[in-house]
């Protein structure tokens, strides 16, 4: 799996991966405005360049935030998810960052597993942060401190 920029070209097929994958989806202008803000946008490719996942992270001063994180429904639970944080994680300790924060619903169960694998921390709850179906759902906020990882201090 290959990241390479998220392009204006791909907002499309982001955004179809996107609706596939979620029942509250970005539109396609939350993503070409992550991509004017100058936030960091990748796509994750196999190797006929057909996109299996893509992640989005703003970086401000020493902390990035996970904005977005997606893989092809087809092609979850193959580790890819695992791979596009990782490479997030490397991106933000390259930048300098301390800390890669995200909300992400209570009832996704199986990526707050995988953000505790990998060291992420539960510090919060936002209370009806996200849509549901009915009314609004609360939102973990989890964080991972770079500066305690060894690798960060072997970097």
């Amino acid at each position: 799996m290959l990241p390479r920029v998220m392009l204006d070209e791909d907002l499309h097929e982001v955004h179809a991966i996107e609706k596939a994958a979620n029942r509250f989806p970005w539109s396609v202008k939350n993503f070409a405005d992550s991509l004017d803000a100058g936030h960091y946008a990748w796509v994750y490719c196999d190797a006929f360049d057909v996109i299996i996942g893509f992640a989005v992270v703003q970086l401000v001063m020493d902390e990035a935030h996970l904005l977005n994180i997606c893989v092809r429904p087809d092609m979850q639970r193959q580790g890819y998810g695992r791979r596009i944080l990782e490479h997030i994680i490397d991106h933000a300790k390259s930048r300098a960052a301390e800390l890669i924060i995200l909300e992400v619903r209570r009832s996704n169960q199986r990526a707050q597993i995988l953000y505790e694998q990998l060291g992420f921390n539960q510090m919060s709850v936002r209370r009806g942060y996200y849509p549901a179906e009915k009314g609004r759902e609360d939102a973990i906020l989890m964080g991972l401190d770079l500066t305690s990882l060894s690798i960060y201090n072997d970097a």
